[in-house]
């Protein structure tokens, strides 16, 4: 298959291998072990059979010495001309004394120049010893070099033949699997050929792309009805905020007087707020995110901001708020983002904390709004931010801090919730 690299804003570029060199690779590594095996087979048998063949005209001798001494009571020379008796270990050959010694009771031993002997205990004693020099009966090992030489190149052969006969099979399966990675790799949903399922052979890469048809219609046809609906709810939602935005503005023309009234100004702004929310929202729902919409924004009027909007929250709580100097930075950011985030965790700062403090600061590149609050509840802290997870105490729908997540996702920050002595909102701006 060909090499594709996927990329996302969390993680490295994710980089994919080929397919048939793959199967190239294991079809090859199979063949040079099943070599290797059978070589090692095939030796080991020859070498057994040359042993037993070799034992067998020991013990056949010395099974005619045996019974000739039973009969006559005396040790014959053996017939075979390179056998011979021994009567005491000082008897064996030189080059195989030491051995001997060392191993009595061995069977089996190497001399020099190629000499190989075979030893036959006569009596239980271990007296005389029938020796039988038996290189010249040796067939295998003297060609085992030769014969080690031609395993190598039969497997050298094999291996070429193997990697053809893969290669050919490794094509002929990840071409159809290419051809539909090419179709399908980086394509918009909507900008898939209409069944191409069809071009695919009838076997599993077939299913494969009938599956993959089957879901890109799918995922085409909820993209369309959500476009439709952010198109609905966009204009169902600002058409009665412009409304009552132009109905603040009359009152406060007729009523130049009561313009500064504090429930007229609440009113202004909340629609202010309600407008940004729903800009917000429908951006993350069309997952709109382009360098082009962010600008370098100041955090702390902002925060004030939220905090001024949210203070009704806190009335009648003795509640100290702090907001520290560290908080005076700038990030590239989309302004109705930030306003809508900031909104989210200190007005849930706010609204959980019955007594103590609010503290809202930045340490590094760290935004931590932390509270006094009864904190999160073991059971749902590991998904707290998942749509419709609250708490006990809450009195919303649990979307919140979801809308909080998916905006950091949207920004490319990190968040992060502790619970330490109430409730830490810890959110890392990165540039």
């Amino acid at each position: 298959m060909s090499k594709h690299t996927l990329k996302n804003s969390h993680t490295r570029p994710i980089k994919f291998h080929r397919l048939s060199k793959k199967i190239v690779r294991q079809f090859c590594l199979i063949s040079l072990i099943t070599s290797a095996l059978w070589g090692g087979l095939s030796f080991t048998l020859l070498y057994f059979v040359e042993d037993e063949y070799i034992e067998r005209e020991v013990k056949k001798e010395a099974h005619y010495l045996q019974l000739n001494y039973a009969q006559t009571g005396t040790w014959v020379s053996p017939r075979m001309s390179h056998m011979q008796l021994v009567f005491t270990p000082n008897d064996l050959p030189k080059d195989i004394h030491a051995q001997y010694i060392a191993n009595p009771k061995g069977r089996e031993f190497f001399g020099e120049q190629g000499r190989h002997y075979h030893i036959f205990a006569l009596q239980a004693d271990a007296t005389p010893l029938l020796v039988a020099q038996v290189s010249d009966m040796l067939i295998i090992r003297p060609y085992a070099n030769g014969a080690l030489r031609l395993m190598l190149i039969l497997s050298a052969v094999l291996v070429v033949l193997t990697f053809f006969v893969s290669w050919l099979l490794g094509r002929k399966t990840a071409l159809p699997l290419k051809k539909l990675t090419d179709l399908v790799h980086g394509v918009e949903p909507d900008k898939v050929p209409a069944k191409f399922a069809a071009q695919f052979p009838n076997n599993e890469i077939g299913l494969l792309a009938q599956t993959l048809e089957d879901t890109m219609v799918n995922i085409n046809k909820a993209i369309t009805r959500e476009k439709c609906f952010t198109r609905d709810v966009s204009h169902e939602l600002r058409t009665p905020i412009a409304i009552i935005k132009n109905a603040v503005e009359v009152y406060r023309t007729t009523h130049p007087d009561d313009a500064s009234n504090p429930v007229i100004s609440r009113i202004s702004q909340a629609c202010t707020q309600m407008e940004q929310t729903v800009v917000t929202l429908l951006t993350l729902a069309r997952q709109e995110h382009t360098d082009a919409d962010k600008h370098n924004v100041k955090l702390l009027p902002l925060i004030e901001q939220a905090v001024i909007d949210h203070s009704h929250l806190i009335n009648n709580k003795p509640i100290d708020v702090k907001v520290h100097d560290n908080c005076d930075i700038s990030v590239m950011a989309q302004p109705g983002m930030v306003k809508v985030l900031l909104d989210n965790i200190i007005g849930n700062a706010f609204q959980y904390t019955t007594q103590g403090q609010v503290s809202i600061e930045v340490r590094g590149m760290t935004l931590i709004v932390a509270d006094t609050g009864p904190g999160i509840e073991q059971s749902i802290s590991a998904n707290i931010t998942d749509a419709f997870v609250k708490g006990e105490q809450s009195t919303g729908y649990g979307f919140g801090l979801s809308i909080v997540k998916r905006l950091c996702e949207h920004q490319n920050w990190l968040f992060k919730t502790v619970n330490n002595q109430g409730t830490e909102i810890h959110i890392t701006l990165t540039q």
